[in-house]
């Protein structure tokens, strides 16, 4: 029998904070948490608004030596694992760490020191490049170094699939705990991509909004006048625990995770199908995994990037699976308050559509003016709203046509 796994545990940075409280009332207020480029001087760029992490101190959670050995998407990663292990109430030396493992994932990984690395070859020689330098890039060190300061022994690895990189970990992980292969996982998405090469190359693909005069409605899915995304930092992770052994320490529980699906759009590097069928597949094959009926769902956290071509076709995916039905699910886009984290959003959108189930609400969807005909659906505009939610998807659809829905139910 495939057993039944539960989120005891989230933590995360963003930037709307990394209180978990504090968080969840902004989450709900639909407060913004995006501005004006400060990481560098982004004059020049078409873009110049992005979602920033701006009250992070990497000391609060790490020792100068791990300060120094990592890139700041790992040292995001960290701190969010942290977080998340306290919110469980576990005490690490009294459980099996060869049964605990970590998927933590990143779409971009250690551009900071790729950058400035690069500057010192350049104009220093090669003798002058560190010898941590790989170890700081490599998308594997977020996973890697959670496991070393956890001492956690178990199924460790990573996911990189751009923007679906952390759906795809806590579907894995997900999968690994039912199978019986691990008791505990951490896992997620973090990413550190504000930089002035990363953003200038999503500035060079035409896919960042130019709304700079105007940063703090320049995040506006499923709106008409949508322009591009916003681009954010963050990590956001969940700890997953096999369900029997949290309510027998009566553990607090989020949610339990039910379904999971994953499907290639097949189509282009950048845009997805236009007939949105990998997204609806991918729903459809969540649905079925999870064993509910389409008219259970209450609730989707939606991909909603605030692209044109992402918000039309996710919400004619949305239609093609559900039908009619579709136009009573409530719909909300995070990322139009803190912008796109890329590789960690889906863990962040995944602590959210959590957060609606255990407390019954769900946040809007901010800067929400103008309806686009070929967005149509109830996609709760700035306003929160109360609602019961039993089984909620948050859908996730990445460069390279990865597509990844996970379904969560009330316990």
């Amino acid at each position: 029998m495939k057993r039944r796994v539960a989120i005891t545990g989230i933590g995360f940075i963003t930037p709307l904070g990394s209180d978990k409280k504090l968080f969840w009332e902004a989450s709900c207020q639909g407060k913004n948490a995006v501005g004006k480029i400060t990481a560098f001087d982004a004059t020049g760029f078409p873009s110049r608004v992005a979602g920033e992490v701006k009250d992070f101190d990497p000391s609060k959670y790490l020792s100068l030596k791990d300060i120094k050995r990592t890139d700041r998407f790992v040292q995001f990663a960290m701190a969010a694992s942290r977080a998340a292990i306290e919110d469980t109430g576990l005490n690490l030396s009294a459980v099996n760490k060869d049964r605990f493992g970590v998927i933590i994932g990143s779409g971009i990984g250690g551009i900071h020191i790729i950058e400035s690395e690069h500057k010192i070859l350049l104009e220093k020689g090669v003798d002058r490049l560190s010898p941590f330098f790989i170890p700081m890039l490599i998308v594997n060190m977020a996973s890697g170094k959670v496991s070393m300061d956890l001492g956690l022994k178990g199924p460790n690895t990573c996911v990189a699939t751009a923007c679906a990189t952390g759906t795809h970990a806590i579907g894995d992980a997900f999968k690994i705990i039912q199978r019986n292969d691990a008791d505990f996982m951490i896992c997620g998405g973090t990413e550190a991509a504000i930089s002035p090469l990363a953003f200038g190359g999503f500035c060079a693909a035409r896919s960042l909004s130019a709304r700079n005069d105007d940063p703090e409605h320049a995040s506006r899915p499923f709106d008409k006048q949508r322009d591009g995304f916003v681009m954010g930092e963050g990590s956001g992770v969940v700890v997953l625990e096999e369900l029997e052994h949290a309510k027998s320490r009566n553990a607090h529980i989020y949610a339990e995770i039910i379904g999971y699906g994953m499907t290639a759009d097949a189509y282009h590097m950048t845009a997805p199908d236009p007939e949105g069928k990998g997204a609806t597949l991918c729903m459809k094959n969540c649905l079925k995994d999870a064993g509910v009926a389409l008219t259970e769902v209450n609730y989707i956290n939606a991909h909603g990037t605030s692209t044109v071509l992402n918000d039309k076709i996710e919400t004619k995916a949305i239609k093609d699976t559900f039908g009619e039905y579709a136009y009573k699910i409530p719909i909300s886009s995070t990322k139009s308050m803190m912008g796109h984290l890329l590789g960690a959003a889906g863990g962040i959108e995944a602590i959210v559509t959590a957060l609606v189930i255990d407390n019954g609400i769900i946040p809007p969807t901010i800067n929400y003016e103008f309806k686009d005909p070929e967005c149509d659906l109830d996609y709760v505009p700035n306003k929160a709203r109360k609602a019961d939610v039993k089984i909620a998807l948050s859908n996730s659809l990445g460069f390279g046509g990865h597509n990844c829905t996970i379904a969560l139910r009330k316990v």
